[in-house]
């Protein structure tokens, strides 16, 4: 499978509900702030859980600032 195929491929797999990198940074701090207090953030912002899930650097810049707020 080419390149370009492959784009297209991963496209049509990727979840509607998913918010985007820009939608995604701009409220990561606010969906961290849920998460760490327990407050069932995947419930409550779908669109942002299926990015983290779908886009690997979006979800490393989580999980780096999850940890920041747990220490």
């Amino acid at each position: 499978m080419n390149e370009s195929a492959a784009r297209i491929e991963h496209f049509l797999h990727t979840d509607p509900r998913d918010v985007g990198c820009d939608q995604a940074m701009e409220m990561l701090h606010i969906y961290v702030d849920l998460v760490a207090a327990g407050e069932g953030a995947q419930a409550r912002y779908p669109g942002m859980a299926a990015h983290l899930r779908a886009c690997g650097p979006c979800a490393q810049d989580f999980e780096g600032l999850l940890a920041a707020v747990a220490n």
